[in-house]
């Protein structure tokens, strides 16, 4: 059989592609079922506590009854009754619909039932590690949004969460280049988390390299949705000179090439020059007439802030410099990085004022 997979692939595509379509519908319809009759128990349970008709012991013993009724059904102790509780009154909360209407579609008028529509899409496991693992309907919403865009596993959720992900794109928004301000944001990180490396602490670039082109698939989902990998050590000719990259991908939202380099010291602006270059060798050779201009994203095992605000002060080109970890780092951590840098921010735009 696996002598004739290409073969098969291309004679029963499209009954296969049918296949899989069906059994999306039917995960998605039976996730929807699912959904909606946690959040209706949940709004049910969330109005008689805060009427005072029902207290700990009346959940208790509506568990227990449950269990009696339906001894194979999972997930209705007292323990899921409460999540399902919090779970209707967290997105029903009028601030966190006003919240999350101002992230999407200005231009529509979405209606309550579009916006369950958003909570059908995920599993009920998922939604449970974003509603432990979150703080403020922001981050909330930067979860339930890229679960749903960039079709995250439940594993995957986990991983988000705990890599602190949405902490790690607002950092990554205030640091980039003028240029990519323009940019849609939530595409970009830092650092990036490849703790599913397995690098020891010293490694070579080639190490580097290498491990990332063996975790492909694990490291696309990292640096985000859009990417198509098109090679490492991608060749380029200036002059009489061949020139090899790291890992050059091709974004399709952006329309433009990403080029990823590898450098396992601390930043220094010399790095930023050499990605300037290879950046405008991709775009007077390689990018095609209708593509946007490259971006260049250069992964640091460190940096000096202060050095890299210097060396993009008057960069033009569409450039990121970001650490990269080989470890998950702390969400406190990161949570006090971010806070920081906002009152940094703050504290400059009232001096400026």
């Amino acid at each position: 059989m696996s002598n004739n997979v290409k073969k098969y692939n291309e004679l029963f595509g499209q009954i296969i592609s049918l296949i899989e379509q069906a059994r999306l519908r039917a995960f998605y319809k039976v996730n929807k079922e699912l959904i909606s009759l946690y959040y209706s128990v949940g709004e049910i349970v969330s109005d008689r506590v805060h009427r005072g008709e029902w207290g700990d012991k009346t959940v208790e013993a509506l568990s227990e009854y449950i269990h009696f009724k339906y001894p194979e059904l999972k997930g209705f102790n007292r323990r899921g009754l409460y999540r399902m509780k919090l779970f209707y009154e967290t997105y029903s909360n009028t601030e966190f619909v006003s919240t999350l209407l101002s992230q999407m579609d200005k231009t529509r008028n979405y209606q309550d039932k579009e916006i369950l529509n958003l909570l059908f899409q995920i599993q009920w496991t998922a939604h449970l590690h974003i509603l432990s693992k979150t703080k403020t309907n922001e981050e909330k919403i930067y979860y339930l949004l890229s679960t749903i865009a960039e079709k995250w596993s439940v594993r995957e959720v986990e991983r988000q969460l705990n890599s602190a992900s949405f902490e790690r794109t607002l950092l990554s928004e205030k640091k980039v280049s003028t240029v990519l301000t323009q940019l849609p944001s939530q595409i970009f990180k830092d650092p990036y988390i490849f703790e599913f490396l397995n690098l020891p602490e010293i490694h070579s670039e080639k190490d580097l390299e290498k491990a990332i082109i063996l975790n492909l698939q694990k490291f696309i989902l990292e640096i985000g949705k859009g990417f198509a990998y098109m090679g490492n050590q991608y060749r380029i000719q200036v002059g009489n000179k061949d020139y090899y990259t790291d890992l050059l991908f091709y974004h399709r939202d952006l329309q433009c090439l990403v080029l990823f380099e590898l450098k396992i010291e601390e930043f220094t602006p010399e790095a930023l020059g050499k990605l300037n270059f290879y950046l405008e060798a991709l775009d007077r050779d390689i990018k095609k007439p209708y593509e946007k201009a490259s971006i260049g994203i250069l992964l640091c095992k460190g940096k000096d802030s202060e050095v890299v605000e210097y060396a993009m002060a008057r960069h033009t080109s569409p450039a990121l410099i970001a650490d990269y970890e080989t470890k998950l780092i702390p969400k406190n951590i990161l949570e006090n990085k971010l806070q920081q840098l906002i009152e940094l921010y703050n504290t400059k735009k009232i001096i400026n004022e």
